[in-house]
């Protein structure tokens, strides 16, 4: 292997994915493995997780274990710490990636409670923060580390309203104080874990296509580039750059992968 494919390997790195069964979790959680890293599949859902692992361990032997976590109970996460401490001795990177919400998220700024608002924006950032938290007391014992943040283009812009017009979605106004606040938070932990040897950084997709209505989906692609609404897979060069030793003096930044949307 050459020097440059040993920096973007992931060969032996043993990496923890939170929402590691959802939507990006599972491709992320594959990903992981099919660089030769191994994966933790981290889920409240456990049995979902054990089945992403084992559907990964088909393709990659010995690549994935699940593991349950709630990222908003303190305890939860750092016994998922202790477990992965205890199998592996080393935890080099965790992905935070969960989705935390409740079942009223989503509803359009005009009939969101302030109790909706509080509960959304205390379990997504709240879990958030926790993950980084934790898990930075942890690196800081092993002496280095790295955590990605899933933020989104709406953590950088204002909604563009007009492209869910004719169609019953929204951009819910919980989820862009949540992603602008965990951008933030990636900048003031990589700032307050400067010569700790561990590094934050934070990916913002574009959208995602999970079957949304045409009429969405052409609005949507209006404002890009060439594609439009991203695939999953399509963050996963990023995910793996920011992994790797590659990035090894990357800190503090969020990248961008929106086919020019926010432009």
């Amino acid at each position: 292997m050459s020097n440059v494919s040993k920096k973007f390997s992931l060969d032996k790195k043993i990496v923890v994915v939170t929402g590691g069964s959802g939507l990006l979790g599972r491709t992320f959680s594959s990903a992981v493995a099919a660089a030769e890293g191994l994966v933790i599949v981290a889920d409240r859902d456990i049995l979902t997780a054990q089945q992403v692992a084992e559907e990964i361990c088909t393709s990659y032997p010995n690549g994935a274990i699940a593991a349950e976590i709630d990222i908003t109970c303190k305890q939860s996460v750092l016994r998922l710490i202790e477990y992965v401490h205890e199998q592996y001795g080393v935890i080099h990177a965790v992905v935070n990636n969960a989705y935390p919400r409740n079942s009223n998220y989503g509803r359009r700024v005009e009939d969101v409670t302030y109790e909706d608002f509080c509960y959304n924006l205390g379990v997504h950032a709240g879990g958030y923060f926790l993950i980084m938290q934790q898990f930075a007391q942890y690196f800081k014992s092993q002496g280095f580390g790295n955590i990605v943040n899933l933020s989104s283009i709406y953590g950088i812009m204002a909604p563009r309203f007009d492209i869910y017009q004719d169609t019953n979605m929204t951009m819910p106004v919980e989820y862009a104080a949540t992603k602008a606040g965990i951008i933030h938070l990636t900048k003031y932990f990589a700032q307050y874990l400067k010569g700790t040897n561990i590094r934050i950084n934070a990916i913002s997709p574009g959208g995602i296509f999970n079957h949304q209505p045409e009429t969405f989906l052409k609005n949507y692609r209006n404002y890009c580039s060439n594609k439009g609404m991203l695939d999953r897979s399509d963050l996963v060069g990023t995910l793996l750059f920011l992994l790797s030793d590659a990035s090894l003096y990357l800190t503090g930044q969020n990248i961008v992968v929106d086919d020019g949307f926010s432009l």
